[in-house]
């Protein structure tokens, strides 16, 4: 509350006619006292003039220390040992609505804080910052002036505790440039497999570990108790690596980068934090990133994990304003969560496969208990639905499983299929379906080639592009699917292949595993990992691996027969080294027909086509367009041992805000901050970063962006996410935290009501 005073002492002096009036302003909770005394005589109005002066110097002194709420508001003053702190978190949670609801917001340069428009309830509040430890927290309800005492962190070591998992990260001591070629296990440990210190890196990043978690949570920088007792700590980290339904598959990708090498890594890392060595600290919100509320609800349960929801059409993004998200829990559990923003209330939708012989994607199968679950085996999904999109008519689309991989006969050589006769395809591991919320009808869709993300393009047919297929793109002709039902008809699917002989049609073509003949074409299998139709007709999408690049497809008048595809890769050097950036993950597309990709040399990159001299011919098989390429590196620190250019970011995507959904323009990129715990948007070359201070260990795979209201302003506005790590009990509250759903706004300036 507002505690200043004011006190007025009036004495006579020696001349009858004269008064000396003394006046104080107080604020003991804010240290502040000022005295002043004036001489008047009392039959003039300086005495008055006086009064008025000390009444507005008052009134200014309220102006800078409180804070204008609301009656569904909470404001109030942040001040520390040393005065007021700016760059703040202040957070508000509650668990009297249906699903734990919280609120943050980061105060201005005064140390000021707004949390507008709380739904009615009771709220813990507290502080959090870079320099603090978490303040007392505060019980109070909305409509309340409630000023807050920030905490200085006694030691380093523990404000170091509230940094996010990617400085944590960057104290990785990446093997030297000269360990590469690795030469195995009876050398240094690394798989002769990796050539050079940036695949290794990839191979960390984008491949075994963090395209799944984060590294540098205290999850992982550290063994927990359950884990069991081991001689050192190159012992703990092979025994972590084989636990629970995920373990199988950590020990092969620790084994394709070098078993041996990479645990040695790892304890080595573990070994230096417990020892007391801290990363550098991050800087506090600044400028545009203190405009930030960041709104979120728990959803899904504690077994469950995401990796992706989806709020609206992506080509429309007014489509269902204020309702209802829909979530994808991969392999973890056999429902689609759901999320009322507006009435706080989670529910789920039950699927499931259409043949029962379907097996689960994540077997009950560990080669170590679990520390967290033991011998549970907490997934047992048999759709493994990965992505969700909307389409114009509020339909949720989605790549789930339908049925065992072994494809029907009409996919496979023999076929009259227009696609299969050109290229058939024998097995597809995940495929489509679509919710509809109006009837509450689930339809799968058996694909011939495989899913992984999805995404509509802007034509008549609604035609639905996907990624995963591995050697084809395929796609769905949704509205002949709508009114026909016909699968086989409505689906269709082309190969990669290069216009090498450079005369802008499609022709008979050499295979990958053939030199390229400058008089045919060549087939390539840079499979899409991502996918994004671009306003021109054209499809795009990212392909993995080292260096990777990016694809761009146009499907033609008939595209199992006449589609082309380009294939630009990361600029390298002559010694197979990175000229800079290297290895996408997702990408997007903006109105511009320019991608925009997470790398896993720690940027963010542009792809600019209208920039390349060399579109097709013999010599367009990936590194002939360099001068298309700009990198933007992510703001954290680089890795140890890494002299590059970059950062120990590992964003999984970027996406790209077309429409102006967060209210910083159109076209704007923004990555998934997986190590940065936030969202990190490129606004004019320059980096604003959207971090979630709790829980610590916010990992996304992906964004949404959504207009509840055209005319509503910031709040009609907004980026939504979910947390997307398969390992939710490694993020702060351990076991039996959930998933949750964030939604993140900007507004004006730090106070906007």
């Amino acid at each position: 509350m507002n505690d200043f005073k004011l006190s007025i002492k009036l004495r006579k002096i020696h001349r009858p006619s004269y008064l000396v009036i003394t006046t104080t302003i107080a604020s003991p909770s804010k240290n502040l006292y000022i005295d002043t005394m004036r001489a008047c005589h009392t039959n003039i109005v300086g005495c008055l003039v006086f009064f008025a002066v000390v009444l507005v110097a008052l009134n200014a002194c309220n102006e800078t220390t409180s804070v204008k709420i609301g009656s569904d508001d909470l404001g109030g003053i942040v001040t520390g040992a040393n005065g007021p702190e700016a760059g703040v978190w202040v957070i508000a949670e509650t668990y009297d609505l249906p699903t734990r609801f919280a609120k943050i917001v980061v105060t201005d340069d005064q140390g000021r804080y707004l949390i507008p428009d709380l739904p009615n309830a009771n709220y813990t509040v507290w502080v959090r910052g870079y320099g603090l430890v978490d303040s007392p927290k505060k019980k109070t309800k909305p409509g309340v002036n409630l000023n807050l005492t920030a905490v200085m962190a006694p030691t380093p070591e523990a404000a170091a505790q509230y940094y996010p998992a990617g400085y944590w990260f960057s104290l990785v001591d990446v093997p030297a440039k000269s360990e590469f070629p690795g030469t195995g296990a009876k050398g240094n440990g690394i798989s002769p497999n990796m050539k050079t210190q940036a695949n290794f890196i990839r191979s960390i990043k984008s491949g075994a570990c963090m395209a799944c978690h984060q590294l540098g949570s205290k999850g992982t920088r550290e063994f927990p108790e359950s884990l069991g007792v081991f001689d050192n700590s190159y012992d703990a980290w092979a025994h972590r690596i084989q636990s629970g339904q995920a373990g199988a598959s950590m020990i092969s990708g620790m084994h394709r980068i070098g078993f041996e090498g990479s645990i040695k890594m790892f304890a080595d890392w573990t070994d230096r934090i417990a020892a007391g060595e801290l990363p550098e600290a991050p800087p506090r919100p600044q400028g545009l990133e203190r405009n930030v509320v960041i709104t979120q609800w728990d959803w899904a349960d504690e077994k469950a994990y995401l990796h992706d929801l989806v709020s609206t059409d992506r080509r429309d993004p007014t489509v269902n304003a204020n309702g209802p998200l829909y979530g994808a829990l991969e392999a973890s559990a056999d429902y689609l969560p759901v999320l009322d923003p507006v009435q706080h209330k989670i529910s789920r939708i039950p699927i499931s496969v259409r043949d029962p012989n379907t097996q689960p994607a994540s077997g009950p199968e560990m080669p170590q208990p679990s520390p967290y679950w033991g011998d549970e085996a907490i997934w047992d999904s048999k759709t493994n639905v990965h992505n969700p999109m909307f389409d114009e008519e509020g339909r949720v689309w989605i790549t789930a499983t339908v049925r065992p991989p072994d494809n029907p006969s009409f996919c496979k050589e023999g076929s009259n299929h227009p696609s299969a006769k050109l290229f058939p395809v024998n097995r597809a591991s995940r495929h489509i379906a679509v919710y509809d919320p109006r009837t509450k009808s689930y339809t799968q869709c058996s694909t011939c080639f495989s899913t992984h993300h999805l995404m509509f393009a802007e034509d008549e047919n609604n035609t639905l592009w996907t990624s995963g297929g591995g050697n084809v793109i395929g796609w769905l002709d949704t509205k002949k699917f709508l009114e026909t039902g016909d699968e086989e008809a409505s689906q269709g699917w082309t190969a990669l292949i290069l216009d090498t002989n450079g005369n802008g049609k499609r022709d008979d073509y050499v295979e990958p595993d053939e030199p390229v003949d400058p008089t045919k074409d060549k087939r390539i299998t840079k499979g899409l990992y991502s996918v994004a139709p671009a306003p021109d007709g054209s499809v795009w999408g990212s392909s993995l691996g080292y260096p990777g690049g990016v694809v761009r497809l146009d499907p033609g008048a008939n595209p199992p027969a006449t589609a082309l595809v380009e294939y630009y890769e990361l600029p390298l050097d002559s010694n197979g080294e990175p000229i800079e950036g290297f290895s996408p993950r997702g990408m997007d597309i903006d109105r511009n027909g320019v991608a925009w990709v997470a790398l896993a040399s720690g940027h963010m990159a542009s792809f600019d086509r209208r920039k390349c001299g060399t579109l097709n011919g013999p010599e367009a098989t990936g590194q002939h367009c360099p001068e298309g390429w700009t990198f933007y590196t992510e703001p954290l620190p680089q890795l140890k041992g890494v002299s590059g250019s970059g950062s120990a970011e590992s964003s999984y995507y970027t996406w790209v805000d077309q429409f102006n959904t967060l209210g910083l323009g159109e076209n704007i990129p923004i990555n998934t901050g997986n190590g940065s715990e936030g969202l990190l948007v490129l606004k004019d070359g320059e980096w604003v970063v959207l971090r979630v201070p709790y829980p610590l260990g916010f990992y996304t795979k992906w964004m949404d962006g959504r207009i509840d209201d055209p005319d509503g302003g910031w709040k009609g506005r907004g980026l939504w996410a979910t947390i997307s790590t398969r390992a939710p009990f490694h993020m702060e509250g351990g076991k039996g935290t959930t998933s949750k759903v964030f939604k993140f706004q900007l507004r004006l300036d730090p106070l906007s009501d």
